[in-house]
């Protein structure tokens, strides 16, 4: 491969990276009833013909920006169980449900983007099936770190789900700024639950 063949194909994967980080952006600046071709265009500084060249339209920009923020997620979520040894299962699992509380996850921007991304999953089958997705994912690598835990129920499918809801809620408070308690409290409620739960 030449490197003029390289340089193009790191080109185009740069120039899709900068439009997807501008939809995101536009999602969570104004929502999805706002985020338009030209909006995104605007924030990244390109002609709508490039949007169009990359992506089969605004729709289509709209999924990939959805499945790379789900990919986001996930990475700092993995990333967050790997710096924990493998013999320490509960606090592997206890890392996986307290990373959202801190940055990157923890993040303003991330949740109006994401809340666009829940607006959308009620109209838009592929936003739905996407969202779908990146859920299903979530609860199976919880699953996994519970089962892995002693203690851990034979069916850890509700506990992922009752996990997940308490997650998803401290999230959002913690993400929408002057939350009722700090990160630390959050952290401490999470384990005083998942120790309930394990128990």
């Amino acid at each position: 491969m030449s490197a003029r063949q390289v340089f193009t194909r790191e080109s185009a994967d740069i120039r899709k990276e900068a439009l997807i980080a501008a939809c995101a952006h536009c999602l969570a600046t104004f929502g999805a009833q706002g985020t338009s071709v030209r909006a995104i265009c605007v924030e990244a500084g390109v002609s709508p013909g490039l949007l169009r060249h990359y992506f089969d339209g605004i729709d289509a920009l709209v999924a990939a920006t959805y499945r790379a923020t789900g990919a986001r997620v996930a990475k700092a979520l993995h990333e967050a169980v790997a710096a924990v040894p493998a013999d320490n299962p509960r606090s592997r699992l206890l890392a996986f449900v307290t990373a959202s509380f801190r940055e990157p996850i923890a993040d303003p921007e991330l949740l109006a983007t994401w809340i666009a991304f829940w607006s959308l999953s009620r109209t838009d089958p592929v936003i739905g099936q996407i969202h779908g997705e990146i859920y299903a994912d979530n609860r199976r690598d919880m699953e996994q770190l519970i089962a892995a835990c002693p203690g851990a129920p034979d069916d850890p499918r509700l506990m992922a789900v009752a996990l997940t809801a308490l997650v998803d809620g401290l999230w959002l408070e913690l993400s929408l700024g002057n939350a009722p308690f700090s990160v630390d409290e959050a952290e401490a409620l999470a384990e005083k639950w998942l120790d309930s739960l394990l128990a």
